[in-house]
């Protein structure tokens, strides 16, 4: 093709170099008008999988982004047969040129599944040699998990828009290690896969709305219920299902009315049921996780405080990475410091700084529950200025050292 790259296009290629190549995937310059206008996928298969794009409902959703002018973010699109793309485009020049990696597998598609669906939406196979071309195809194509791919996603927004997502929050520190997929190993793995998902469960429990690091790590760790069926669509709605339930059950131990909690998780398990797009199920059950958290959360804050207070405590919860000043907090809510270190004080009971460090030591305690890290990470982790000041702060609210609170949790768990 006689096309001159944009720097954007420069820079995906330059990412696909850095990509191993048991990982590669391709990159896609569609126009506004959903005309493929470039792509590095060889030319003999460009042709077959632009054209499943189009027939599993991409070049849709392609053209509801570009109308989308609000949604600033990158999408994630499915199918019916496992299948993923993601898209950005520049937002600078109105949408004209939308970028897209893909297509990727979750999970190994079966043939059988693959030959159903292509024959339903080719109109009862009468397209047969589009077919036993796309076929041929799909097994070369790579198989990644969705933490992997989320990580290449975020860079495709990077290196396209100039925005900054940011790696760190896809950054996991204590993943489980590689050894050889022995039996010791397997059981390991699956411990981190209880302690990810307590932690999943604890955050809905407590109403805790910096949740992000927790969903994310679980994702890495697990992609779902281990079911080894034969249509993927079906194997993520199962999985979707068993989570709401899941959550929701938590948000009930939380405080949650089950008047609430049940219909409210009811009518998440029959979106699911609904949804006929991969795509659909990872935004659905995001969408379901932080509903319940945002439920919990509103009845654990005290209906008493002001909105100001309200907002300071969101404030916090959120940035329990960071080092969080007062003078943040007053600007925030447009207070004077000793305006608002009065009101907090009297509305809470706790001094600003006493409430940052408790809201700090009870992320810990989730972290030396349900991680690997060590009391260094977690100390940095949570901004303390020195590994010994975080353990002095935890042993002052929690009459116990991080190391014996961890071992003691463990204990209790039979770890």
């Amino acid at each position: 093709m006689d096309y001159q790259l944009t720097q954007s296009e420069q820079n995906l290629i330059l990412l696909q170099d850095l990509i191993p190549e048991n990982e590669k995937f391709y990159l896609w310059c569609y126009g506004a008008g959903g005309r493929l206008i470039y792509t590095t996928c060889p030319e003999e298969e460009a042709e077959i999988l632009d054209r499943a794009f189009r027939i599993f409902g991409g070049e849709e959703k392609l053209l509801q982004y570009v109308r989308d002018i609000q949604n600033l973010r990158p999408l994630s699109i499915g199918s019916p047969i496992g299948m993923q793309w993601a898209l950005t485009c520049e937002f600078e020049r109105n949408r004209e040129l939308l970028f897209l990696i893909g297509p990727i597998f979750y999970e190994t598609p079966s043939t059988d599944v693959l030959e159903r669906v292509l024959h339903s939406v080719t109109k009862s196979g009468k397209d047969l040699s589009w077919t036993q071309a796309f076929l041929k195809v799909v097994p070369g194509l790579p198989v990644l998990s969705y933490a992997i791919f989320s990580r290449y996603v975020t860079m495709l927004h990077n290196s396209v828009t100039g925005q900054r997502l940011g790696l760190n929050s896809l950054r996991i520190t204590d993943q489980p290690e590689d050894a050889g997929g022995t039996a010791e190993v397997t059981a390991r793995d699956r411990v981190q896969v209880y302690r990810a998902e307590q932690a999943l469960l604890q955050m809905v429990k407590e109403g805790n709305i910096n949740y992000e690091q927790a969903l994310l790590r679980s994702s890495l760790l697990s992609s779902g219920v281990p079911i080894q069926g034969r249509d993927p669509l079906r194997q993520a709605k199962t999985s979707i299902m068993v989570f709401t339930s899941l959550v929701s059950r938590a948000a009930m131990e939380g405080g949650l009315s089950p008047e609430i909690a049940y219909p409210v998780g009811d009518a998440y398990i029959q979106a699911a049921e609904d949804c006929r797009d991969s795509a659909e199920l990872s935004v659905l059950a995001n969408a379901m996780y932080h509903d319940f958290i945002y439920r919990v959360h509103e009845l654990h804050m005290n209906p008493d405080y002001s909105h100001a207070v309200r907002k300071c405590c969101d404030y916090i919860e959120l940035r329990l990475d960071r080092k969080i000043r007062t003078e943040d907090l007053a600007s925030l809510v447009g207070y004077s410091e000793y305006y608002l270190t009065e009101k907090f004080k009297k509305e809470t009971g706790m001094s600003v700084s006493s409430y940052i460090k408790k809201a700090k030591i009870n992320r810990a305690c989730i972290l030396l529950e349900t991680t690997d890290l060590s009391v260094n990470e977690i100390a940095e982790r949570l901004a303390f200025n020195t590994p010994n000041y975080f353990i002095q702060c935890f042993r002052e609210l929690m009459e116990v050292s991080p190391a014996k609170y961890r071992k003691k949790t463990r204990e209790k768990t039979g770890e």
